[in-house]
């Protein structure tokens, strides 16, 4: 699926009312999702090599996602997008030409559509293609910055969890915790790749000095989130180490309450065995008291180390 874009007014509007060759040849902004191979074609014209595939796309070298071509710039970024309740990260791979902008996406991510409901409002603001290349990465780093509070929230949730209800499920609470670490990877990932985008961008945009200063507003902008993302993780992992030490802390009780029995009974169970040998000079055994007294020597040797552990603080 090819959308198409034009500038009007310093605002991008989208166009899907012609063919799409006539789209194509008014197009600034040109967003191909899974294109297929007749929609490959009709892109030819604009480029001078094939339009990359996506094998091209997910090599992870620095100068396989970020070039300089015949074609115009070449920026391969990560896109955060959440899949069945995790998040997971897709590269779009963008090419900025002087007078229109290309996307290949293999998937709906959710900082298209929401590109999408804004140009149907006309509420992006872009002079040029280049400004909107700087424009997608500011809502980018945007939305990023949601996830991150998303996280933040889940923490807060799994943190009174952990610490502050009694008997609660540890075991459930490792499980989210498991799941909020790999989102916070894959934000962080995400944040990381903006980052080397935006200062590949800007060493290509010095004929541009104000959108370099937009480009290095988002630069902070990232910083900071990944200050934040660092302090989520450190977060996880403290969780993670305290759920673990509470777990292990259950654990030792019911080994020391075990520990504890084994060792009350072990007195009383020594005296059963005495009296239960087959010898023929046991005075007990004729003794009409002998069976009481056994029984009271038993519990009288039992109790003893109960109340010792007791006194002790052990119990």
């Amino acid at each position: 699926m090819i959308r198409t874009y034009s500038l009007a007014q310093q605002t991008i509007h989208e166009l899907a009312d012609d063919a799409l060759e006539a789209r194509l040849s008014q197009a600034t902004w040109i967003d191909a999702q899974e294109p297929s191979d007749s929609e490959r074609e009709a892109l030819a014209p604009f480029l001078a090599e094939e339009l990359p595939g996506s094998t091209d796309v997910e090599e992870i070298e620095s100068s396989a996602r970020y070039f300089s071509d015949a074609d115009g710039l070449h920026v391969h970024s990560l896109f955060l997008t959440r899949n069945e309740g995790k998040h997971q990260n897709t590269t779009v791979a963008f090419i900025l030409q002087p007078q229109r902008l290309l996307s290949l996406r293999e998937e709906d991510l959710a900082d298209f559509r929401l590109l999408r409901l804004r140009a149907r409002r006309g509420q992006i603001e872009a002079g040029s293609p280049q400004e909107l290349m700087v424009t997608i990465f500011e809502q980018k780093v945007e939305n990023l910055a949601d996830s991150v509070e998303d996280m933040h929230r889940d923490l807060e949730q799994v943190s009174h969890q952990v610490l502050e209800v009694e008997d609660s499920d540890l075991e459930d609470a490792i499980d989210r915790l498991a799941k909020v670490e790999d989102s916070v990877g894959k934000i962080r990932l995400c944040l990381m790749d903006t980052q080397r985008s935006l200062h590949f961008l800007l060493r290509h945009l010095r004929r541009h000095p104000e959108l370099q200063e937009q480009a290095r507003e988002v630069l902070q902008d990232v910083d900071a989130l990944m200050s934040h993302n660092t302090f989520l993780s450190d977060k996880v992992n403290f969780l993670m180490d305290t759920t673990q030490g509470f777990i292990n802390i259950q654990q030792n009780q019911i080994i020391k309450i075990f520990s504890i029995a084994s060792v009350v009974f072990l007195p009383p169970t020594m005296i059963a065995s005495i009296y239960g040998m087959n010898f023929d000079v046991m005075p007990e055994l004729h003794w009409p008291l002998g069976y009481p007294f056994a029984i009271f020597v038993m519990f009288l040797s039992g109790l003893t180390p109960f109340l010792y552990f007791k006194h002790r603080g052990w119990l």
